[in-house]
């Protein structure tokens, strides 16, 4: 028996969990960390806190589970995507990173795709610019942060720098450098088109490696910091979206995922790359070799429940909150919800857009609201969903993971929404659980990532849409998606005036 672990740098916290080989868990534990806001629509944390966030975690799953460090064959890296982590030639933090939620840089990413055009961005890049990925983070520190642009020498994605920290090791891999705008996502390597067209120096970005493949070693500080054996592997590992889907068992044509975390991700594992240059989807590299995906993301999934909560029903607890909305009928008696709390990136790569609910009345309470945040992230996903449709791609099956997982009543919602089959699998602990078989198989404990999926992930609870809620909710999303087109200049104009100083 072998012993895997698996690190996840997420928004909130970081997640680590140590785990068999047969998938079975052992121990796992977060530590979180805070997210700075410092202006309106901006989103930064400090590299080190995560570091130092990890360190405590793996410490902690050590000494909780009683597994000595030298029993780890692997370590796998996950972690929140489109980060912009900078470092100077001493290879020290210039400024706190800024994260893939941030929306400060919508100007770039218009001058990106007037001056390149769409054509070129999406055979260069396999995708359009919008306001989260790195390259238009640059551009914006380049031209507001002169200074400290001038002393870049390095940049880095959220895992990465943990890698890093943990290895001494400067490296990425495909799945998480598709999201940086500047990876050419067929050759599977740095688009050297599209640097030069930003001119950006290619000796910043670094080794880009397979998802599997081992890209170091614990190095001898990182080990006396964690109690890590020196020497231990540390894979590629895998932007969140991929290795979640891995952790998912989404490695075949067929078998969609959807991510109900902070940000909700609709995902589709294809053996062909299918870019559209009219299509706001997301054409990346899959964490499998000689396999790539298709992802739609809405950036207020679960936090616009965790909004709700917070702001408008203090006090109550999830389940309390859905259990009030499954007191109400499918449709919320008119009610709908649109859940573009910070913009929105699929299908609509908007930073201006607005969320609200539309359609209240008198006899509507909170139950009501509640549920109507249900399904308004639930048409939200849909849009995604449709545009994979439309490439071409059938679904099947849609596993769905992430903290939303967990409400029975959301799962029937989204099956209902969608007419397919929702299931959940007996792993729970998603891109962790990615990046720990994605260990595995670069040391050879499983002898290809699908025979690592095979091997460790079965379905463990399935809902079937009911008939009468999809009847229903064909007609309510035939008219969410008629409302931000209607919406779009009131969201805009409301913007602005917020933004006034």
């Amino acid at each position: 028996m072998a012993y895997l672990m698996g690190i996840d740098v997420g928004t909130s916290c970081v997640k680590v969990i140590l785990a068999q080989d047969s998938g079975k868990i052992v121990v796992s534990t977060n530590i979180e960390y805070p997210l700075l806001q410092p202006r309106e629509g901006w989103a930064e944390q400090d590299p080190q806190q995560w570091w130092l966030a990890t360190v405590s975690a793996i410490k902690k799953i050590l000494s909780t589970s009683g597994i000595d460090g030298n029993e780890i064959k692997a370590i796998g890296l996950s972690g929140q995507m489109h980060g912009a982590v900078l470092l100077d030639e001493n290879y020290q933090v210039l400024r706190p990173a800024i994260l893939w939620c941030d929306q400060r840089t919508g100007a770039e990413c218009d001058w990106i795709n007037e001056m390149i055009g769409a054509e070129k961005l999406v055979a260069w890049t396999g995708n359009h610019a919008l306001p989260g990925f790195t390259a238009p983070k640059l551009l914006w520190l380049r031209k507001h942060e002169p200074e400290i642009y001038s002393r870049v020498r390095h940049v880095l994605l959220p895992k990465d720098y943990i890698r890093y920290c943990l290895t001494g090791e400067l490296a990425t891999e495909v799945s998480d450098a598709s999201g940086t705008l500047l990876l050419d996502v067929s050759k599977r390597d740095w688009s050297k088109q599209m640097l030069s067209a930003l001119e950006l120096s290619e000796d910043w970005f670094p080794r880009v490696v397979e998802s599997a493949v081992i890209s170091g070693q614990v190095c001898k500080s990182a080990a006396l910091a964690t109690s890590l054996r020196e020497g231990t592997p540390v894979a590629g590992g895998g932007g969140d979206q991929a290795a979640g889907a891995v952790g998912s068992g989404i490695v075949e044509e067929g078998l969609f995922s959807v991510a109900l975390g902070t940000s909700g991700v609709v995902f589709a594992a294809t053996n062909q790359l299918t870019v559209n240059s009219d299509s706001s989807l997301h054409a990346f590299c899959h964490a499998v070799p000689d396999k790539w995906h298709l992802m739609g993301v809405m950036l207020s999934a679960g936090a616009s429940l965790q909004w709700f909560r917070n702001k408008l029903a203090p006090g109550d607890s999830y389940d309390v909150l859905t259990e009030k909305a499954a007191e109400v009928k499918p449709g919320g008696e008119g009610l709908l919800f649109l859940p573009y709390l910070m913009g929105e990136r699929t299908p609509y790569p908007d930073p201006s857009a607005r969320g609200a609910f539309i359609g209240l009345n008198l006899r509507h309470h909170k139950g009501h609201l509640a549920r109507a945040v249900l399904e308004g992230v639930s048409f939200g996903l849909r849009d995604s969903l449709e545009l994979i449709r439309s490439s071409g791609i059938t679904a099947q099956e849609v596993r769905v993971s992430g903290g939303g997982a967990q409400s029975s009543l959301w799962r029937q919602i989204l099956a209902d929404v969608f007419n397919i089959p929702v299931t959940v699998v007996n792993s729970s602990e998603g891109p962790a659980f990615g990046a720990l078989l994605l260990a595995g198989t670069g040391v050879g404990i499983y002898s290809s990532v699908e025979e690592a999926c095979r091997t460790t992930i079965k379905v463990v609870n399935k809902c079937e849409p009911i008939a009468s809620n999809v009847t229903v909710y064909e007609q309510m999303y035939d008219i969410y998606n008629s409302l931000y087109l209607r919406l779009r200049d009131t969201m805009h104009g409301l913007t602005e005036l917020a933004n006034c100083p």
